[in-house]
């Protein structure tokens, strides 16, 4: 049986195809990583207009390198949502047009869910779990039980870390995407140099809160630049050892903050679920540091991490083909009339199908 997935729910276009739920026999990605860099973010109708450019052709060498024709497809799975709704447009539309002019069923995915299973394109995650969906949009603690069952154990109530690290990135001067420069920066710095808020209370909630810890940045920037104009970066600064000095060690605690408040939920949010593993997914899962100090506080409570590997942390449709194979089998196909949601709860896919 072979399976062709769609992925466009914000800036990467990608598309998979899986041979019975487990050969995946093409995986390719299109990053518009430099469309968005000079914005400092994602603009979302530049994000639409590069994937209606590329996804047809994009289809096509994945089918390519699949070495498969589009006669030989059983089914397409497209992500429904959430995401940008003008992203999400493209591939459903897509999807759907190719379902329908082939004869073939539709599977509509849930996005965060093809995050929660993204680790078992490689190592199989066997529920219940406790897994954390960290990236630029998202920060939530889910207790998997199966497959369509999911509870949200807690969430951000602001900023997704991934945001955060965006935002923190364009004010220390070091570009987009913000995950990997600060984690690059970091390695330089002193965590403890400029200690920074880590939000809520972790004795009280599993819930997440980083605009006060961007705010915290931007204070001790202010402080240490008082004549920087409201607004700008450390971009507009000379550069100087003083500087890359600060810059890293601003970095390294913001991390530092970050990482602390993931990993102490999460693992309490583990503890109390009585489950023995932990699946970490996500483009912030990426972050080696978080990875490392998950790890660390997970062991002593005998509790497992599984992380996916890097290419299947960040956005990619090799985890919306697991998912939609096995909805496939279960015979839940979407209708004709789907149409994507920008916000759309992790249970929303059980009602999007017949």
């Amino acid at each position: 049986m072979n399976l062709l997935a769609i992925e466009t729910s914000c800036d990467e276009t990608a598309a998979a195809v899986l041979r019975d739920g487990r050969e995946l026999l093409s995986s390719v990605i299109f990053s518009q990583g430099e469309i968005h860099g000079p914005f400092g973010g994602i603009v979302p109708e530049l994000a639409c207009r590069r994937h209606i450019q590329v996804i047809s052709p994009l289809v096509r060498g994945a089918l390519e390198k699949a070495g498969l024709s589009l006669s030989e497809l059983d089914a397409v799975a497209v992500t429904a949502g959430p995401g940008l709704i003008g992203a999400l447009l493209v591939g459903v539309s897509f999807a759907k047009g190719l379902a329908y002019g082939l004869g073939i069923p539709l599977v509509a995915v849930n996005h965060l869910e093809g995050h929660l299973w993204a680790v078992s394109l490689n190592e199989e995650a066997v529920p219940p779990f406790v897994a954390l969906v960290v990236s630029g949009g998202h920060t939530q603690i889910y207790h998997v039980r199966g497959l369509g069952d999911y509870e949200i154990l807690g969430g951000t109530l602001d900023d997704a870390a991934g945001e955060a690290f965006d935002k923190v990135a364009r004010v220390l001067g070091l570009g987009f995407p913000g995950g990997p420069v600060i984690e690059r920066a970091a390695l330089q710095g002193d965590p403890a140099k400029y200690p920074l808020p880590r939000g809520l209370d972790s004795r009280q909630t599993l819930d997440f809160s980083f605009s006060g810890l961007k705010t915290a940045v931007i204070r001790q920037v202010r402080k240490a630049y008082p004549d920087l104009a409201m607004g700008d970066s450390l971009e507009k600064i000379p550069p100087s050892e003083t500087k890359d000095r600060f810059v890293a060690d601003m970095a390294a605690g913001f991390q530092e903050s970050v990482v602390g408040a993931l990993v102490e939920r999460t693992t309490s949010a583990a503890v109390a679920a009585g489950v023995s593993t932990i699946v970490l997914s996500g483009g912030v899962a990426s972050n080696q540091r978080l990875r490392s100090r998950l790890v660390e506080m997970a062991q002593p409570h005998g509790i497992r991490v599984l992380v996916p590997e890097p290419v299947y942390c960040t956005d990619n449709a090799a985890m919306i083909a697991w998912v939609g194979y096995r909805y496939f089998q279960r015979g839940e196909f979407a209708r004709w009339d789907l149409n994507p949601r920008a916000r759309m709860p992790i249970g929303y896919g059980k009602g999007s199908r017949t």
